[in-house]
């Protein structure tokens, strides 16, 4: 029989800040990419649906408002929540771990070992996808707001480097869209472990199996101190509660 027990991986912050940044992502690649292409057949098409291209440009900026909104949640809740909770984690530091996690599973893709990576709380393609996005809202947030506020941003940087952000803007969005639509969406969604969606993002659960697969490393420490806190042994925290801060 199957295990029904679940495991808090994302709390309420969490899906809240995930929901904000991938909702304000979607509007920002549906109203940005006509911007982009505006001299291709479909791109009119994509405006008229707004209502023209000054109705279109104002849902991008409320877009990227939230978006912006979602990054400062972010970091406030980074230093914040570990000084209420009084416990703090660099789980979704790079390690050596993960190098040789990618090594191994490597091996194991290409027939040569029969067992592939077990990870911790966050394997090295959820480090990539957490840390891109650090990455990536330094040069988009940046870029966008000199291009949002030009004369506020001439009185620090020449017009050439203002110029060029239209450039690093562009670029970066489109290298964004191609890593959530082709590497994010099939490694969360579209892999047929999920398809056709893991809803974690929603509830912020996963199933004992599901952890089994995904993060055996975290589900045996879970599963130890869940056993320490039946001795009577084990740390204050809930049951099934991880004893990292979950970023």
């Amino acid at each position: 029989m199957a295990s029904t027990k679940k495991f808090e991986r994302f709390n309420i912050h969490q899906r809240l800040q995930h929901i904000m940044m991938f909702t304000s992502f979607i509007v920002l690649t549906i109203t940005g990419l006509p911007i982009k292409y505006n001299h291709s057949w479909w791109a009119p098409k994509v405006t008229a649906l707004f209502g023209g291209f000054d109705n279109m440009f104002a849902v991008h900026l409320i877009g990227a408002a939230v978006m912006i909104a979602s990054a400062v949640y972010h970091l406030l809740y980074l230093i914040i929540y570990p000084i209420i909770k009084r416990k703090f984690s660099i789980a979704a530091v790079p390690t050596i771990k993960d190098v040789t996690d990618l090594v191994q599973n490597f091996r194991y893709l290409f027939g040569l070992s029969k067992e592939a990576a077990k990870f911790d709380r966050y394997s090295y393609k959820e480090k990539f996808d957490y840390w891109a996005v650090f990455w990536g809202m330094v040069i988009m947030a940046g870029s966008g707001l000199m291009m949002w506020f030009p004369d506020i941003a001439a009185q620090f940087f020449p017009r050439w480097f203002i110029d060029s952000t239209r450039i690093a803007h562009s670029d970066e969005a489109m290298l964004a869209i191609l890593a959530i639509f082709i590497w994010h969406f099939y490694n969360v969604h579209f892999s047929p472990d999920f398809f056709p969606m893991n809803f974690v993002w929603f509830h912020g659960k996963m199933s004992e199996e599901s952890m089994e697969h995904e993060h055996p490393v975290e589900l045996e420490r879970l599963l130890e101190n869940d056993n320490s806190m039946t001795r009577g042994q084990g740390p204050s925290y809930k049951k099934g509660e991880s004893s990292e801060i979950k970023m």
